[in-house]
């Protein structure tokens, strides 16, 4: 599969912008462009907000049972076709071919899911007050829905949404991102192909900003959901407050991660480091600070910078490939100046800290030793292959330090006691919290944070509840 001028899709066509505008593409690897996607105008967008309403009235009187079958269809679709996609999504993200592959395969179980969970989505019937009444709690579909989704996971950002969506019967248009737009439009074509009805779901790219102010305003849409920085998040739930319509907000973090003086250190490197580089760290929930009991500091630190030390970093479709390149220069650029600030600080680079090459946007693995606590590092989230670490002298003073940021959204550690395990799944301030294992965040568990990492969920039957209004229904024979 070459990669394609990637289009927009509106009432199952798939077409440019009425303006025939177009965005490049680049490929991360070595800076080219690879080819074009549509840029919506505001014509396009009321095109595919009217397709949106009809296409709503139609699958919210669709029976769950046929919702779940077409959705099926979907994901046997996608695997089929994984090969094909996840080639385009490393050539457009930069991700290894495989960590490509195993996001598609997720996504096609996320479908599945979803596509079952939508079957159980009951109401009940309550007691009433009186022999000649009857009282019912019906679950809706909210509406049509507007998604908004960043470029480091292409696929797997917007099937969380979409698939909640299409399981309890709303619309939904996609706005994903400009810089990897190929592989989420094959996600939306194969629930196309799949037999989803026109207007379903739509999917545009263009002005970010343009986009979001004219669709989060308008009356069709009834709920928006995001996943992307906080700040910007902080603007979207703001305006959709505004306009009293309902958000889900996935936002940054800052991930911690505590290793504490019993834990099993080798297995905590071979974990943790492995989850550190996946994506270039271009992950939400991406470990980032490291705070180590003082006893085991010396081992876990070897063993870590040994780990970092022998990533196989190169184009993410080159055999071997662990690492591939930063997905923009905006990171390449990010990465340099928090290892600059941490330097000037008085940290130690035990590993990495620099661009590798003069083209792409490769950058080393880096370990950052004793970085202060304001500096850049230990207070915004890196969003790339860089690992701070720093010595606790007990689990309290590691407590107290994860939860020092506004941020909340996921955390990590290593213990062989399960009286440190209970105490940090009751004090840690964090929306998921792994002990001993790198992040599972299968379809059925919630995922999201706490405090400024966001609100509501992309997972588990909490997911559904978000695309769901409750109506109370009494009824009193004459």
């Amino acid at each position: 599969m070459t990669y394609p001028h990637v289009q927009l899709l509106i009432d199952n066509e798939w077409r440019p912008a009425r303006s025939n505008a177009t965005l490049p593409v680049h490929n991360p690897a070595d800076g080219s462009v690879i080819g074009s996607v549509a840029r919506a105008g505001i014509a396009d967008l009321d095109d595919a907000l009217a397709a949106a309403a009809k296409g709503f009235a139609t699958w919210r009187n669709t029976p769950a049972l046929d919702r779940s079958k077409t959705m099926r269809a979907a994901a046997v679709l996608l695997r089929e076709r994984a090969d094909a996609i996840a080639r385009l999504m490393t050539l457009e993200q930069g991700k290894p071919l495989a960590e490509s592959k195993g996001e598609i395969i997720m996504a096609a179980d996320i479908i599945e899911w979803f596509a079952d969970e939508g079957r159980r989505v009951y109401g009940r019937l309550v007691s009433p007050r009186a022999l000649n009444q009857q009282q019912m709690v019906l679950k809706e579909p909210v509406g049509p829905v507007a998604a908004f989704t960043p470029w480091n996971f292409p696929i797997n950002q917007v099937v969380r949404k979409l698939s909640a969506a299409l399981a309890t019967g709303c619309s939904m248009i996609v706005k994903a991102a400009e810089e990897t737009p190929a592989s989420p439009a094959e996600l939306i074509r194969v629930f196309v192909d799949a037999g989803l009805p026109a207007g379903v779901v739509g999917l545009v790219y263009g002005d970010p900003a343009e986009i979001s102010n004219y669709l989060i305003p308008h009356p069709v849409i009834r709920k928006i959901t995001f996943t992307g920085s906080t700040p910007v998040g902080k603007q979207l739930a703001a305006l959709a407050g505004s306009h009293m319509k309902r958000a889900t907000m996935e936002l940054g973090g800052h991930a911690p991660v505590i290793v504490a003086a019993d834990a099993h250190i080798a297995n905590a490197v071979k974990v943790i480091a492995g989850a550190k580089f996946r994506n270039a760290g271009q992950v939400c929930i991406s470990p980032t600070r490291f705070l180590v009991e003082e006893s085991v500091r010396e081992e876990f630190v070897a063993g870590f910078v040994a780990y970092a030390k022998g990533v196989k970093v190169g184009s993410g479709l080159e055999a071997g490939t662990q690492m591939g390149p930063l997905a923009n220069p905006r990171r390449l650029s990010a990465m340099q100046q928090i290892t600059e600030d941490a330097i000037a600080r008085g940290a130690t680079v035990a590993a990495g800290g620099e661009r590798l090459g003069s083209s792409g946007n490769f950058f080393a693995p880096t370990v950052l030793l004793d970085a202060p606590l304001d500096s850049a590092v230990f207070n915004s989230e890196p969003f790339g292959p860089m690992a701070a670490v720093r010595s606790v002298k007990n689990i309290d003073e590691a407590i107290a330090e994860a939860n020092r940021l506004p941020f909340g959204l996921s955390a990590y550690a290593f213990t062989s006691s399960i009286k440190t395990a209970h105490q940090l799944s009751t004090q840690m301030q964090t929306g998921m919290l792994w002990i001993n294992q790198p992040a599972a965040p299968w379809a059925e568990l919630p995922f999201g944070g706490v405090k400024d990492s966001g609100y509501g969920s992309e997972g588990g039957p909490e997911a559904l509840e978000a695309y769901l209004n409750t109506k109370t229904v009494a009824i009193t024979s004459i």
